[in-house]
């Protein structure tokens, strides 16, 4: 027994030793830095007159110098999107671009560093995406810019606004692209040149998510919650009395009492303010779209000039409404959701309402104050119109008492805040999960309560793990590591994830404790989607297939050679982001199956695979379980319990066992057993386990021995 308790305490302690090393290597990682770019290639990029200084200590931005005078005068600050608004696209990896802006924020140039997307690798090649971002140079953060799409061009350029040509067939990689460069090019923008009042992510207040009380529209009016700009005809043309745009309007003038445009603004990221307005149905639409960080606009809008208009595209971002915080334009874009008011809100019966996103990226801060304009623009002349543009100003604030102050210091902190309650769900079930498999034998003495046990914890890891929580674990995982390693990038991305993080640690600790099967057997969303899966077949009596031992062994190497060849691709860049498709992880589970027809199929197909193979694809494919049975092999504890006739004679488990994990001799092979403890169950039933009946049986055996007070 002493022995025994000893290995436990030496493998808890490094166990608790490996996972500390590893948080303390995500976080001393965080100073380095995600991008390619070294001072000398920069030098080479941006010669004489241009010096590139050092790199900044605080951001990883260069800046850049023109020569002459006394240590040169700064001429603005170049640096990579990745490592500051690396937002996925297509392929789920991000575009990276390199991006130079001025002192004014003007863009100097913006080039393609490394992209991934299907359509210029595999369709359109990349000289239209080339050609896109070179249009960006002389463009200023203080326009609004706008995509021109479908050869249309929705408005001319003017001091606020500018337009540059989309590609057509590659609009939704465009949008992330334009996102990516604007996102990064306000983030220096705000740190650097002292935009928006110098504030960054980290500087900027929180919407509070604890006061979704239902308030009265009055009072939204009257606290500046709702806020309302209703403008007749008449007032119109007084704006452009006196210029050239006067009398133009004729419908103005014919009827100058009747209503321009009667328009309503109110920030329904705030739960108070949605709750006040939208109809349960409603909110239930507009929840998943917004996510910690993103605003979301409600504007609801009549009269002749409503927004965002008659010919708006819907998905897109308006013309008619335009965001600016601290002189800095910010994109909202169309989230096409159909909402409705609750009754008795006090519009116009005809007004329209429309819902827009600014995502986190744009660093929109709810604690200052809103600055929208509603330009609206008259011609005069009919070959090449004079266009006079008047704004109508609408400014909106949120209440302090519906913010949290911005504190001194965030980054991924704020992540692990503000995912506490999942946090505190997931440690739960780990500890659920830790104290079941602790004891073993205590678990699997009642057959029937085991069963229902494992089913219930297999549907927390596919519902609250997978899908709500989104923490499948990946061979992705471990191939951004690696490439970040070789690269000399930072590993700080992985502690935005903290679910993620969470998870992994205890996977790391429970390698060590009772080997892979912890994670694959139990953790696992897509393999607890095949296990429900194999159970359902089974419950419609589905015919099973049952390989023979030796194509089983066989086919269990093709995982370990998949690994090889993904992290062969990981240390060299080629094809990496093909071969870990193998993975049918992010279709199934991340995506929900809403995913391109072969993804989808595939991920189908595995699933159909398992309904007759158990667990096809976790034992024979998965690059992620080979990785996790190499390390489990440092696994201090024999734990599931074993008899001495195991094996010998005994073949009731080795027979049983659908993963074909235990050896004619009665050994378990660790690095192929998945804890469904099925041999468990089998170990303490009085009714299967034959060695133990037979001891039972002994045990009811009446001796017979001699009377001694016979006859002799």
């Amino acid at each position: 027994m002493m022995p025994t308790m000893a290995r436990c305490r030496r493998a808890i302690t490094l166990a608790l030793c490996l996972a500390a090393g590893v948080l303390a290597l995500l976080i001393g990682a965080t100073s380095a830095h995600a991008g390619v770019m070294t001072q000398a290639e920069l030098a080479r990029r941006f010669p004489a007159p241009l010096t590139v200084g050092e790199r900044d200590a605080e951001l990883p931005v260069w800046p850049l110098f023109r020569q002459g005078g006394s240590g040169g005068e700064l001429a603005g600050y170049v640096f990579e999107s990745v490592d500051l608004a690396p937002i996925p696209g297509f392929s789920g990896v991000p575009v990276n671009l390199l991006v130079a802006i001025d002192p004014s924020g003007r863009f100097l140039g913006v080039e393609v560093l490394s992209q991934h997307e299907p359509v210029f690798q595999y369709g359109l090649g990349e000289a239209p995406l080339f050609e896109f971002v070179r249009q960006y140079q002389g463009i200023s953060l203080k326009q609004h810019i706008g995509i021109e799409t479908n050869g249309r061009r929705a408005h001319a350029a003017d001091a606020s606004r500018v337009q540059i040509d989309g590609i057509s067939k590659a609009t939704v990689s465009v949008r992330i692209i334009n996102e990516s460069v604007l996102a990064a090019a306000l983030l220096v923008s705000r740190r650097k040149l002292g935009f928006g009042a110098g504030k960054g992510a980290a500087g900027i207040a929180r919407v509070r998510t604890d006061l979704p009380d239902a308030i009265g529209f009055q009072r939204l009016l009257e606290d500046g919650l709702v806020r309302h700009l209703r403008v007749t005809n008449a007032e119109m043309e007084k704006l452009y009395a006196g210029s050239d745009g006067a009398r133009l309007d004729e419908e103005a003038l014919r009827q100058p009492d009747d209503v321009f445009i009667d328009l309503y603004l109110a920030c329904v990221s705030v739960p108070g303010v949605a709750r006040s307005l939208l109809t349960e149905a409603s909110l239930a639409k507009l929840k998943p779209w917004i996510e910690q960080g993103d605003q979301a606009i409600l504007v609801m809008s009549s009269g002749r000039h409503r927004v965002p208009g008659d010919d708006f595209t819907r998905g897109g971002i308006p013309e008619r409404l335009l965001l600016r915080q601290h002189e800095l334009a910010i994109d909202m874009r169309d989230l096409d959701l159909d909402l409705k008011l609750l009754p008795g809100i006090s519009v116009p019966a005809d007004a329209s309402l429309t819902v827009f996103r600014v995502p986190a990226e744009a660093g929109l801060d709810p604690g200052a104050a809103f600055d929208f304009t509603v330009p609206v623009t008259r011609s005069k002349g009919q070959f090449y119109p004079e266009r006079i543009v008047r704004q109508l100003p609408v400014s909106y604030r949120v209440p302090s008492r519906f913010l949290i102050a911005a504190p001194g210091d965030t980054s991924w902190h704020a992540a692990w805040m503000d995912r506490r309650g999942d946090l505190l769900i997931l440690l739960v079930g780990l500890a659920v999960l830790a104290l079941a498999l602790s004891m073993p034998r205590k678990l699997s003495s009642d057959g029937r309560r085991f069963g229902w046990f494992r089913f219930a914890y297999l549907l927390f890891t596919i519902g609250f793990i997978g899908y709500h929580a989104q923490a499948q674990l990946s061979i992705v995982n471990l191939t951004g590591i690696v490439q970040a390693l070789v690269a000399g990038r930072s590993l700080s991305f992985l502690l935005h994830d903290p679910m993620t993080v969470a998870l992994w640690a205890f996977v790391l600790v429970s390698l060590l404790l009772w080997g892979r099967g912890t994670f694959c057997g139990w953790l696992c969303p897509f393999g607890a989607l095949q296990e429900l899966t194999g159970k359902l077949a089974r419950w419609c009596k589905l015919p099973q297939v049952k390989i023979s031992r030796t194509v089983d062994k066989r086919l269990k190497r093709v995982k370990y050679g998949a690994l090889a060849l993904i992290v062969a691709s990981a240390l060299t860049g080629l094809a990496i982001d093909t071969l870990v498709e193998l993975e049918p992880f992010k279709t199934a589970i991340t995506l929900n199956f809403v995913r391109a027809l072969p993804y989808a199929a595939y991920a189908l197909a595995l699933l159909a695979a398992s309904a007759f193979i158990h667990k096809f694809f976790c034992r024979y494919l998965c690059p992620l379980g080979a990785a996790l049975a190499l390390l489990g092999r440092f696994r201090l504890l024999h734990w599931l319990p074993r008899r001495s006739e195991c094996g010998t004679p005994c073949q009731t488990c080795r027979h049983r066992c659908d993963y074909q994990a235990i050896k004619p001799d009665g050994a378990v092979v660790y690095a192929e057993c998945f804890q469904c403890m099925d041999c468990v169950v089998i170990h303490e039933s009085e009714q299967r386990c034959a060695p133990r009946l037979l001891e039972l049986k002994r045990a009811r055996t009446i001796p017979i021995h001699a009377d001694p007070g016979g006859a002799t």
